[in-house]
């Protein structure tokens, strides 16, 4: 039973640490869900630009050092006045793939989708999905966001595991908050 009157230190932290413990027995309560700024099908079709603009060879290529994780990230942040223009580009470049290839970007082989991007860069895209201009303006900011994701540090939540420094030979620069005595 509970008493009326002043909350006491005491009955405050005991109050507290139930609360704390409780949020970390609780199954799903406490787990740390990301939020999305692309959805699933937006994000693949993103992951398969970052390999098509950066494919893998003997080294690790767009999607596997994270660079469309780097995108999204940053669609939350500093590139927010980007999101509508990845939201309607990547659906364009989806139906351009769709009307040229007679398939989804994803699902095409890697060279099909390279010849996707290379008519996206050139602007040589069906007029009625592409205003004028704007296909070739698309492929340059996806280009420059990829780049940046690639040999930008992994703080960013790109060039993981260093890819892009081991490529290049770099000894890895030393993170804050992550060197290692």
């Amino acid at each position: 039973m509970h008493e009326s009157g002043p909350v006491t230190r005491r009955s405050f932290l005991a109050l507290a640490t139930s609360a704390a413990v409780s949020v970390v027995i609780v199954p799903g309560c406490g787990r740390f869900q990301p939020q999305r700024s692309l959805a699933a099908g937006e994000f693949a079709t993103l992951e398969a630009i970052a390999d098509g603009i950066i494919p893998p060879d003997q080294d690790v290529g767009g999607k596997d050092a994270a660079v469309a994780l780097f995108i999204e990230t940053q669609l939350r942040g500093p590139y927010a006045r980007y999101a509508a223009t990845y939201h309607t580009g990547l659906s364009r470049l989806d139906a351009t793939a769709q009307r040229l290839e007679h398939a989804s970007f994803v699902t095409l082989p890697a060279e099909r989708q390279t010849a996707v991007l290379a008519a996206l860069e050139k602007g040589a895209v069906p007029n009625d999905i592409w205003p004028a201009g704007e296909a070739a303006d698309f492929f340059r900011l996806v280009c420059d966001h990829c780049m940046q994701g690639y040999y930008g540090s992994p703080r960013h939540g790109g060039n993981r595991d260093f890819a892009s420094w081991k490529m290049l030979g770099l000894p890895y620069p030393q993170v804050v908050g992550r060197v290692v005595s």
